[in-house]
Formats: structure tokens, C-alpha cells, sequence
């Protein structure tokens, strides 16, 4: 029996391309994807600030957590809440095999913390 509404995995990117700026904007059907290297693990967030629209991708991450260039919102990367608001950036679940980024080209519900995910090394 088929699971119903089968999890889409879209390779986005390799991991040695987030190693220097931990910091990355990719596409996945149009819509702009903002990967983070935090603390070890990948993480990807929409990169349209539900705040002020501004482009995650070009903020920082600070103390584990990522900071929006327009208005220095503040947003865990593992669940999308933001410090101290009541709203929520769109999260994706992030997948990591033999160095290859993949995401689910579906979000997460508001506020789920990221799904536990396996990385392999190449070789």
C-alpha cells in the first residue's frame, strides 16, 4: 500500500558548497529555498521573511539561530519561529547522503521542529 501523499525529495545542493558561507539560496519549483549550515546539520527555511519579505539567504546566522537582514528578526532554524512573535517562516525537511542536499519540495506545518536526518559520507 502507497503511503498518500508520498514525501518528494529534490536534490538542491552539496554540502561542501555551504561549508565556506554556511549560507545558500536555491530554487525548487520556482519557489526561493534558503539553506543553513548550523551547528552541523543542514537546514532550510523559505527565503521570503514572512516580516518583511526580505531575502533570508543574504542575514546571518548568529549564536544558532538565523537573522533577517531587513528588520534583524530573529528564527530557529529547526522549527521557523520566530523570537518573540507569534509568526512562523515555512521549514522543509532536509535529507544529506553522500554529501548531496536534498529537501522535500513540501513544508512543514508552522512550527515543526526539523525531521532527524541521516548523513552518510561519500566514499
Amino acid at each position: 500500500m502507497s503511503e498518500p501523499n508520498p514525501v518528494e525529495w529534490v536534490l538542491v545542493a552539496e554540502l561542501p558548497e555551504l561549508a565556506r558561507r554556511k549560507k545558500k539560496q536555491v530554487l525548487v519549483d520556482g519557489t526561493p529555498i534558503a539553506l543553513f549550515l548550523v551547528g552541523g546539520r543542514v537546514f532550510a527555511l523559505h527565503d521570503v521573511c514572512v516580516h518583511k519579505q526580505r531575502s533570508l539567504s543574504k542575514g546571518t546566522v548568529l549564536h544558532g539561530r538565523i537573522i533577517c537582514p531587513g528588520h534583524q528578526w530573529s528564527f530557529d532554524p529547526a522549527t521557523g519561529q520566530a523570537a518573540d512573535q507569534v509568526e512562523c517562516q515555512p521549514t522543509y525537511d532536509v535529507r544529506v547522503e553522500n554529501d548531496k542536499i536534498y529537501i522535500s519540495s513540501r513544508p512543514r506545518p508552522d512550527g515543526a521542529d526539523a525531521a532527524p536526518y541521516t548523513t552518510t559520507a561519500a566514499g
